[in-house]
């Protein structure tokens, strides 16, 4: 199948159409068929076909020669050029893995986005893999589901193309984990809406085409009274008011946006009116997946790299990891690393099944969180005063993945999800 693969160019460009029905029902199996198709077995706990090798493969390529060699440079602009780098990965078909193939999608399990995931965390920096999982796990999955035809012809299909670039509206100054909260509101004003509020920390907000925004339509019970909407950027009233500086995550944009007096029309609503909440919950959970997934490969990277630096620094005579303090926090770290990877491909296997994943998603966002500051500043310390430099990548992942921790559900969102799960929760009951 991976020969067949190369041979009709299926990771070189845009995939035909003929070959993705050839494709879509062998790699869109269960699990446990994915299992068993794959009889040489790998490293990866037989999670992956040859399918999903072939896909790393080409995106791998990709990265290391259209986006690494100029990181550095995009990162001294803090700013990467999105529309350029998101066209070269819309034609190879990576920014619509998941989506239906009548809009320009793969029509692949989520397996597949743990692969582009995986394969996005040998980009040199955080900032990146977030806008493009931004692009395609977390703006457009309610689209993808419950959107109508048009929405889906005018949004999705071009942003599964890299003909746009889209962000994620949730946020807002005084309401980040608590999306109940929002304050931003949506008016029913004949065929249309009137919207008026703002947005704050939005990935991608100075370079978006459209944004898929969450406000309140109506002065219902918080959890009901919420609708999604696509909205382009360039409607009058969308204000980019500032470009907030980051002490992490530097080449991606964000933005804080102003909204006032904007006229969206009724037909931009995406799936029902007052569902809103309930569709952003559901993004939220690829969301998670995905950003706890993007996280291994770096970390794996992190390890190496200071098991190779501490072995050549010397002190006192010997070696910075013949010391055992060193060597054996190292083991400790690889071994974390390895549990998160298992609870991963356990989540991202049941969830492309159709299970329920939200306590094990909440989990595996919980533990590459903080797990991430583990792995970073232990790393960081054997570096010395290197790692206190800007020019080696502990110090940039240092940084980067610290939001990890808070962007997305904060660590104590994800513990209070837990604890519901577990029936812990004060005056939750038994």
């Amino acid at each position: 199948m991976a020969k067949l693969c190369r041979n009709l160019g299926l990771f070189s460009g845009r995939i035909s159409l003929p070959f993705r029905l050839i494709l879509t029902p062998k790699c869109a199996q269960s699990t446990e068929a994915l299992h068993a198709s794959n009889s040489t077995g790998n490293a990866d706990g037989d999670i992956f076909t040859a399918e999903h090798v072939e896909l790393r493969k080409s995106l791998g390529k990709l990265i290391e020669r259209d986006i690494n060699p100029y990181v550095d440079e995009w990162e001294g602009n803090e700013q990467f050029p999105a529309h350029e780098i998101f066209k070269k990965l819309g034609d190879a078909g990576f920014l619509g893995v998941t989506k239906p193939t009548e809009y320009g999608g793969l029509g692949l399990d989520f397996t597949f986005s743990l692969a582009v995931a995986l394969e996005l965390g040998k980009i040199n920096c955080g900032g990146i893999p977030m806008a493009i999982g931004v692009q395609s796990d977390m703006a457009t999955p309610a689209l993808a589901r419950f959107g109508s035809d048009e929405l889906k012809e005018e949004f999705l299909r071009p942003t599964i193309a890299g003909d746009v670039v889209a962000c994620l509206g949730v946020s807002e100054a005084t309401a980040g984990s608590d999306v109940a909260n929002i304050k931003t509101t949506a008016v029913k004003k004949g065929d249309d809406y009137v919207i008026n509020g703002s947005k704050m920390w939005i990935t991608n907000g100075h370079q978006a085409d459209w944004i898929c925004l969450l406000a309140n339509t109506n002065d219902g019970p918080a959890h009901k009274n919420k609708s999604l909407f696509c909205l382009p950027m360039s409607t009058k009233g969308v204000i980019r008011a500032k470009k907030i500086e980051k002490i992490g995550m530097k080449c991606s944009d964000t933005a804080q946006l102003f909204f006032e007096d904007v006229v969206v029309p009724k037909k931009f609503i995406i799936g029902q009116e007052g569902a809103g909440f309930m569709y952003q919950m559901m993004q939220f959970q690829e969301e998670r997946m995905w950003g706890s997934a993007v996280v291994l490969e770096p970390l794996d990277r992190l390890i190496q790299d200071t098991i190779e630096y501490t072995s050549q620094r010397m002190a006192f005579g010997k070696s910075i990891l013949s010391n055992q303090c060193v060597h054996f926090r190292l083991a400790e770290l690889q071994t974390e690393i390895e549990l998160l990877r298992s609870l991963m491909y356990r989540t991202i296997g049941m969830y492309a099944k159709g299970t329920d994943v939200t306590n094990l998603a909440s989990m595996c966002k919980l533990k590459s969180g903080r797990l991430a500051r583990e792995v970073t500043d232990s790393c960081m310390q054997y570096w010395g005063g290197m790692g206190f430099t800007t020019e080696v990548l502990v110090s940039r992942f240092y940084r980067d993945f610290r939001l990890l921790s808070i962007g997305g559900g904060a660590d104590e969102v994800m513990l209070s999800i837990i604890c519901k799960h577990m029936k812990t929760l004060p005056g939750q009951g038994k």
